[in-house]
């Protein structure tokens, strides 16, 4: 049981930093311009994460050949998501925005579960997810009319 009570207090903590991450990037995004915005956090970013893995473990990069070749694209998936945070949260509003966000998040995990696509367990969308998928839907209406 405290596995989980774990598990979901880092969920709580990456989605509340998520939020801040949006409000930040927004702000940047309307000073700075989104690409330079995007450039700031994934520079500075680097640099920490690097010098952490340096300074935890010394790094253990040998073992990039053994991820399939797709699951290097995650780079350009976080510019894309980071970038299209930072641009839209501005101009939509957080709830707006992540509203949005969300509700593709749930749709498209869903089908990548159904069709077990790039390496997804076969989850099959049954009804209660396709009912789920409706209210996502629903409310992603009613926040944004």
């Amino acid at each position: 049981m405290t596995n989980i009570v774990i598990l979901v207090l880092v969920a709580i903590v990456g989605g509340a930093a998520v939020t801040l991450q949006a409000q930040f990037m927004g702000t940047r995004d309307q000073s700075l311009g989104t690409l330079e915005s995007v450039f700031i956090t994934y520079s500075s970013g680097g640099l920490l994460i690097g010098l952490t893995m340096l300074l935890m473990r010394g790094g253990n990069l040998q073992a990039w050949r053994s991820v399939p070749p797709y699951a290097l694209l995650a780079s350009v998936v976080g510019l894309i998501i980071v970038g299209s945070i930072g641009y839209v949260t501005p101009r939509l509003g957080l709830v707006a925005t992540f509203t949005i966000f969300v509700a593709v998040q749930f749709i498209s995990a869903a089908l990548m579960d159904h069709f077990g696509l790039l390496g997804a367990a076969v989850r099959p969308i049954d009804l209660s997810t396709l009912a789920g998928m409706v209210v996502v839907l629903v409310g992603v209406w009613l926040i944004i009319r």
